[in-house]
């Protein structure tokens, strides 16, 4: 009798990528930037390929849907508070990353508790928002120890991912601020 299913492969994709965090960051924090975007882009490798087993082969579950972006999520803010502390990436930018995702989890928590059950479906900006945190880090992380990129680069990502953070973080507030006044409280 087996314990696992081909169906867990997505699920175990996702632990492992949430494992990876350890590594990339202790590698971010050592200055091996070589090797933590090695790391990090074979994350975003299996990020795809969760998802496309997931997709493909009907294997979509409940925990599936909390793990793997529990583990994009836990990558990237890692990846922004480690580049923060050493000065590569402006702190007031990772405060508005983390602000973002502490405004979008809180509400998705009390809608969930006081209105109805939460279906996740990320909006359009919010996928454009994790494609450029995801394009800043690489591009961070290659300026620090792979190759010189311009300085002009750099600073137009930063402020293009300000601007997909705000925009994002708006958006989710307005809709799902809707949502909860059409449908109202749950009755205790």
């Amino acid at each position: 009798m087996s314990f696992l299913k081909p169906s867990d492969i997505p699920n175990i994709i996702s632990v492992i990528r949430l494992i990876t965090v350890i590594p990339v960051v202790y590698l971010l924090a050592v200055h091996e930037f070589g090797w933590a975007l090695v790391l990090f882009a074979a994350a975003g490798i299996s990020d795809g390929l969760d998802g496309f087993l997931a997709k493909h082969y009907g294997w979509q579950s409940r925990l599936g849907g909390l793990l793997d972006p529990l583990a994009d999520k836990t990558l990237l803010v890692c990846c922004f508070l480690v580049l923060g502390v050493h000065g590569l990436i402006p702190l007031w930018l990772v405060l508005a990353v983390i602000f973002r995702d502490l405004v979008i989890v809180s509400g998705a928590l009390l809608y969930n508790y006081r209105v109805a059950e939460v279906e996740a479906a990320p909006i359009l900006m919010s996928k454009v928002n994790t494609a450029m945190q995801i394009v800043l880090v690489v591009a961070v992380i290659l300026d620090a120890g792979v190759m010189d990129l311009p300085a002009v680069s750099i600073a137009a990502l930063i402020w293009a991912c300000l601007i997909t953070v705000v925009v994002s973080g708006t958006q989710y507030v307005w809709i799902w601020s809707r949502k909860a006044i059409r449908s109202g409280w749950k009755s205790d």
